[in-house]
């Protein structure tokens, strides 16, 4: 590839993964305003089209409540606030038809022009069957409320959200290294030491990911809206109330909160220490200015999280706090990217 087909490739890859961030925070508004069982069927060809008058409005409608949420929970609602929900969980889809155009259609046209080298190759198929899982997923997560408990699978929701995580970091770090191709080979220990580092700190993020999956499909948010103490306490003392012990990691509201509060602790210890041993190391200027980003984009993220957890999670503060988590770990991972050296200097380590 020249050095023009891997800019045009590489931007290409990025604007998917910006579509990628905006899906992800109007998934969390869905999530939010409780939308996401409003359209229980799942058409991806025909599903584009909303309703379009007033009798496919009311067939929709009547679709809607025969589900439990319908019956359970919203068995008051009337015609106009149905449409407020649906809308939501219709745009939620919208985009991520969109994401697979955006991303079948150039991926098709780069090929034809023969402009991506054949080890490129499987890694965009990768991605590409990464985002149809993503889709199949999503419905899969929505099926899980639409029979007797009003609430969607938290198990499934974590996969659906980490899902979309793992096609943001995919697309994200073949374009850095389209742009400029770098390897971790270095004779530096020093430099070896702030590598490792940087690569620990983006899998605690993705741990922060999955547990926050976790939190948000059983509404933990909602419980012990205190800091920095659990109502009163370091770690509750109803935090291993199930049995088996082990599902307390995953169902007990109390355990749960609890390891994402844990993560979020150590991201606040350890990025500052990175920024401060990155700063004094010999590293490039990209490689200082990235890790000023990360540390201040994780102090955002606490804040929003605090504020999230304080004011029992408002739509708003919330949908910050996931889109925020995103943009920790892009930033992250262009980080790790600039504390790599270029191949033609690794290759001659």
């Amino acid at each position: 590839m020249d050095k023009v087909a891997r800019r045009q490739v590489a931007l290409w890859l990025f604007v998917c993964s910006a579509m990628v961030f905006a899906i992800l925070v109007v998934g969390g508004v869905t999530r939010l305003t409780h939308s996401g069982l409003s359209i229980v069927e799942w058409k991806p060809i025909v599903g584009i089209v909303p309703p379009l008058n007033q009798a496919e409005w009311d067939e929709t409608f009547e679709k809607y409540k025969q589900t439990p949420e319908y019956q359970k929970v919203n068995h008051r609602m009337g015609l106009d606030e149905f449409k407020g929900i649906f809308f939501w969980e219709y745009w939620h889809r919208v985009l991520g038809r969109l994401i697979g155009v955006a991303f079948l259609l150039p991926f098709v046209y780069f090929c034809w022009r023969r402009k991506i080298a054949p080890p490129l190759m499987p890694k965009l198929l990768g991605i590409f069957v990464l985002g149809g899982l993503q889709g199949a997923m999503g419905w899969y997560m929505v099926k899980s409320g639409l029979i007797d408990d009003p609430r969607v699978s938290h198990y499934r929701l974590t996969a659906h959200l980490s899902l979309a995580f793992l096609i943001f970091v995919a697309m994200t770090w073949l374009a850095l290294g389209l742009l400029e191709e770098r390897v971790r080979v270095t004779a530096d220990a020093t430099l070896k030491g702030l590598q490792r580092f940087a690569f620990w700190l983006a899998i605690l993020v993705g741990y922060m990911v999955v547990s926050g999956g976790l939190v948000a499909g059983i509404r933990a948010g909602k419980a012990y809206n205190s800091f920095p103490l659990m109502n009163g306490h370091f770690l509750p003392p109803e935090s291993f109330i199930i049995d088996p012990w082990y599902l307390n990691f995953f169902n007990n509201m109390a355990l749960v909160q609890f390891d994402h509060r844990l993560g979020a602790w150590l991201l606040a210890f350890l990025v500052p220490w990175l920024w401060w041993k990155i700063r004094a190391a010999a590293v490039s200027r990209r490689a200082r200015l990235a890790a000023i980003f990360v540390l201040a984009a994780v102090f955002v993220q606490i804040v929003l999280g605090i504020s999230t957890l304080l004011l029992a999670v408002p739509v708003g503060l919330g949908a910050a706090h996931q889109g925020g988590a995103m943009v920790v770990l892009g930033l992250l991972l262009w980080l790790n990217h600039e504390l790599r050296v270029p191949s033609a200097v690794g290759r001659s380590v």
